[in-house]
């Protein structure tokens, strides 16, 4: 049993490396192919504004603010475990017994 156990595994790993093997072929074929070449218009640049309002200076401080300080919960780090005698699969195994 433990044989054909890892005569199994052996054979699914090189069809694995075999499948492999073959897509590596298939992505080097794509590359050796020459792109065909697409004349682009040069984009135009975007044009910014030298102004910057205060609300914008005030809403990138305040995420600068937040980013730093790391705003999240502080935790206590005590973990409290609440033991139920009770519980209902204990009544049901009382019963039984």
């Amino acid at each position: 049993m433990a044989g054909i156990s890892v005569a199994v595994v052996f054979i699914i790993l090189v069809l694995l490396v075999a499948v492999l093997y073959v897509f590596s072929l298939v992505a080097k074929g794509d590359a050796k192919k020459p792109a065909a070449t697409v004349a682009v218009a040069p984009a135009a640049a975007p044009k910014f504004s030298k102004k910057v309002s205060k609300a914008d200076e005030a809403a990138v401080a305040m995420a600068v603010y937040l980013y730093m300080n790391g705003r999240h919960d502080e935790e206590s780090g005590v973990l409290t475990i609440n033991v139920n005698e009770h519980s209902l699969w204990h009544e049901e195994l009382n019963e039984r017994l």
